[in-house]
């Protein structure tokens, strides 16, 4: 990978990085909140894909789980025998919009996931409203709402869900496969919550940690370096290459983490944007799919995609790797 200086401040927040790059400023340009809307409006009116997967998705809201927007296969009876996973998801910018990254989220339900995210349906189609007000001069991507505590008990419902013959998804749900996984800020909830013994594998994307006692008071940011030392499972990193503003600390976590297998995977050219908005949220969920088919499935045709030499993200053009205990 190329090497570059380290930005300012390499604030991960999942919007737009003129906004994100402002964090420590008490606002943001008037030209930054007009395109930062504009963007906004524009990712509003694109319609939900249902997946590529067998089980075609669709997401809502549950009463039972308040604050939550849940993403599943729109007919659970089409399961038969499979289990759904879980994949819990912290927002990008740790925001209260469940919908974020409700392209991505509906391809990971279609392959037979129960995603969730924290918030209300806030952009697209079943909106219930449009966002909660954002600080006169401030960046939405700044206005944090949401907490990697809703990641905790989204899984604490899900469990209690399996095991209530009323529910619907009584003894539908493998409890021992849970995934945590975040863009941005919300890579930084993932990684408080992969601490929890439950959890079996951490999909970090567009994601790293800040130095401890570097994260300059960011709400939800305040994971230092230290938390690394406390993971127990695999890790899969997923950042969209050098103009990705997570890089720097991204590659340092890469560094300093010894103790569990971890995969670096940058999806070049793509910077912090990623492609969570492209249809069915584009390359980056279709790795994370083989991802969590291998971690959580023991899928041998989705690990040729990370392990050995030639493996699917190796030799891709589209893809630079780097890995430490996965071959």
């Amino acid at each position: 990978m190329h090497k570059r200086a380290a930005p300012a401040i390499a604030v991960i927040c999942g919007a737009l990085l003129p906004a994100m790059l402002t964090a420590q400023q008490p606002g943001v340009t008037p030209a930054q909140l007009a395109q930062e809307t504009q963007l906004r409006e524009q990712r509003n009116r694109l319609p939900d894909t249902p997946g590529t997967g067998r089980f075609p998705a669709l997401k809502e809201e549950i009463s039972s789980l308040p604050e939550h927007v849940v993403y599943r296969p729109a007919q659970l009876s089409s399961l038969g025998a499979t289990k759904l996973g879980l994949y819990l998801f912290g927002n990008g910018a740790c925001v209260g919009d469940g919908a974020s990254s409700r392209l991505h989220l509906l391809e990971i339900a279609s392959h037979g996931y129960l995603a969730i995210a924290p918030g209300r349906i806030l952009n697209g189609p079943g909106a219930s409203g449009p966002p909660p007000p954002v600080p006169a001069g401030q960046s939405a991507a700044l206005n944090v709402r949401s907490s990697y505590k809703d990641l905790l008990s989204a899984i604490d419902w899900a469990l209690a869900q399996n095991a209530d013959p009323e529910s619907a998804y009584y003894r539908r749900i493998d409890t021992a496969a849970i995934a945590v996984s975040g863009y941005s800020c919300g890579g930084a909830q993932a990684m408080r919550v992969a601490a929890d013994p439950r959890v079996k594998t951490l999909v970090m994307m567009n994601s790293g940690l800040f130095d401890d006692g570097a994260s300059a008071g960011i709400p939800e940011m305040d994971v230092g370096k230290s938390a690394l030392k406390r993971l127990h499972t695999p890790v899969f990193y997923l950042l969209g290459g050098d103009t990705d503003v997570a890089w720097v600390n991204a590659n340092d976590d890469f560094a300093r983490i010894a103790q569990v297998p971890v995969f670096y995977a940058n999806l070049l050219g793509v910077g912090h944007a990623g492609t969570y908005w492209e249809p069915n949220g584009g390359k980056a969920a279709a790795a994370v799919v083989a991802w969590l088919d291998w971690q959580l499935r023991g899928d041998g045709r989705a690990a040729r995609q990370f392990v050995g030499k030639d493996c699917g993200l190796c030799t891709s053009k589209a893809w630079s790797v780097q890995k430490k205990g996965v071959d």
